[in-house]
């Protein structure tokens, strides 16, 4: 008899992709739909438009729909079989909103498994083209919001992040302000994840927490939406949006659809789908106390933390894996490009002098210590390059060994005190896992242990967000056949 199989899905700005896991975590199976490339009909750039004013960014619907379907009809043609599917879950592009039009639910129930899906569903949404993470177009709305609740810093303690653009609630805000008639029409409001399951589901799948963390609506501490955030956006929004869950739920079998079409078993569980930056901390199998840090063109910090307190920079999101305990996610725009321009500057370009020039000074760098941001920093909102010699004084320049320690431990240093203004605390049993670009640079790799007090491990993320959801997709139908049999 064939092993039995999860899969995890990852619904990203530019592609689709499938992983397939057997009991052991191991990979049998692997698969993606490039939006570009694949779909050249929807005309995306990066599986994206990007609007006239520059500032609304948007994906189309169907495509999503149709890169499942295209990806579904390649794993029957390799002669995948579903029927040994156990469950699945998934990931979305975090912040990324499904306008459903009244009415679809009867249309998602009964898909013929004759039509390709997107097909099927081509009349169910309100909007056809979804703003997503990228979409910068809702100051107003934020400015709204935040004055709604009374200040960046409330909002902040209520959702985990103060209001941002991309986040749903200012989206949902500026569709029910330009376009009422549309909204009117909406009977469901999904993110890309929740969407995304309601695909496998044949119903409206629930939004999670931990994916709902980014919304700027849903009230972190007790996992309930917020009256007051969504009163300020739109009316009849807790209709909309439907109750939120756990992470870990399972939401019911797969639609009748898939069994018919694909032969997926009628006992394949579908897992609550969440965002992909949660998914990729299941994924990175992070525990309490460890650090996942990419230091790509910009640097991300994953952290998992018992008690966060939220500020204005970062954000705090549900554990997808521990409802009980918390995420956290800090951005800094100011990574690979600066250490590059130093490096050009300081170390004729080579990464070898570079990390000659780093083993030739001493940690802490005699006190000398530089802030370092060619663009607008997030995390803090900065620019420019500050330097400061050991006696505290700004000083112009420094010799060129010192600029390239007092960038990397600069940068490293913002890093932990961000985090700990979070709610982080370094353990003993602390971890980081270090992936990106600059993590291959051992010298640079040396300063972050010497920052954190931690040991430092690399690690390939390149698909961490669909391990991730292959992962969940085990973990949850583990948990629930534990609750079974101690029932």
């Amino acid at each position: 008899m064939a092993a039995p199989s999860f899969l995890g899905w990852d619904f990203s700005t530019q592609q689709l992709k499938v992983i397939a896991i057997d009991e052991h975590l191991r990979v049998i199976y692997e698969d993606n739909v490039n939006f570009d490339k694949d779909l050249p009909e929807f005309k995306t750039q990066g599986g994206a438009h990007v609007h006239g004013d520059r500032l609304t960014v948007t994906s189309p619907v169907l495509m999503w729909v149709k890169a499942l379907d295209m990806i579904l009809e390649k794993m029957k043609s390799s002669g995948f079989n579903f029927s040994q599917v156990r469950a699945l879950s998934g990931a979305g592009q975090q912040h990324g909103s499904v306008y459903w039009k009244k009415g679809s639910i009867q249309i998602l129930k009964n898909a013929s498994p004759k039509l390709p899906l997107h097909q099927a569903l081509k009349a169910c949404f309100a909007i056809s083209d979804s703003p997503i993470w990228m979409d910068s177009s809702t100051a107003s709305q934020c400015s709204a919001l935040e004055n709604a609740v009374g200040g960046a810093q409330r909002l902040a303690n209520i959702t985990g992040s103060r209001a941002y653009e991309r986040f749903t609630g200012n989206q949902i805000a500026k569709i029910y302000n330009q376009n009422p008639e549309v909204y009117a029409q909406t009977e469901r409001i999904s993110l890309v994840s929740s969407f995304a399951a309601s695909l496998f589901l044949g119903a409206y799948a629930p939004i999670d927490y931990s994916d709902g963390s980014g919304m700027n609506l849903l009230q972190i501490w007790d996992k309930s939406w917020s009256a007051s955030c969504l009163d300020a956006c739109a009316p009849e929004l807790v209709e909309k949006l439907g109750n939120p869950v756990p992470s870990h739920s399972v939401l019911g079998s797969i639609s009748p659809y898939y069994i018919q079409r694909y032969g997926f078993s009628p006992d394949c569980k579908i897992v609550a789908f969440t965002g992909d930056n949660p998914a990729s901390l299941a994924g990175m199998r992070l525990e309490e106390g460890d650090i996942a840090i990419s230091l790509g063109t910009s640097d991300t910090l994953f952290l998992w933390i018992q008690e966060p307190t939220p500020a204005l920079e970062g954000h705090i999101l549900c554990n997808p894996v521990d409802s009980q305990t918390y995420m956290a996610l800090l951005c800094f725009k100011n990574g690979s490009l600066m250490r590059e321009r130093i490096r050009n500057e300081c170390a004729s370009g080579s990464w070898d002098e570079f990390s000659k020039a780093l083993s030739s000074t001493v940690a802490g760098n005699n006190g000398n210590l530089g802030f370092y941001f060619d663009v607008m920093e997030i995390t803090p909102e900065a620019v420019g390059v500050h330097r400061f010699n050991s006696d505290n004084q700004k000083v112009l320049n420094f010799p060129k060994e010192v600029e390239i320690r007092a960038l990397i431990e600069g940068q490293f240093m913002a890093k932990r005190i961000h985090a700990e203004k979070l709610g982080y605390k370094v353990m003993p049993q602390t971890r980081i896992l270090a992936t990106g670009g600059a993590s291959h640079n051992k010298k640079i790799l040396q300063v972050l242990s010497d920052v954190f007090s931690a040991p430092v491990y690399t690690i390939d993320t390149a698909n961490s967000a669909c391990l991730g959801s292959a992962y969940r997709a085990i973990h949850a139908l583990s948990s629930t056949s534990e609750k079974i049999r101690g029932a």
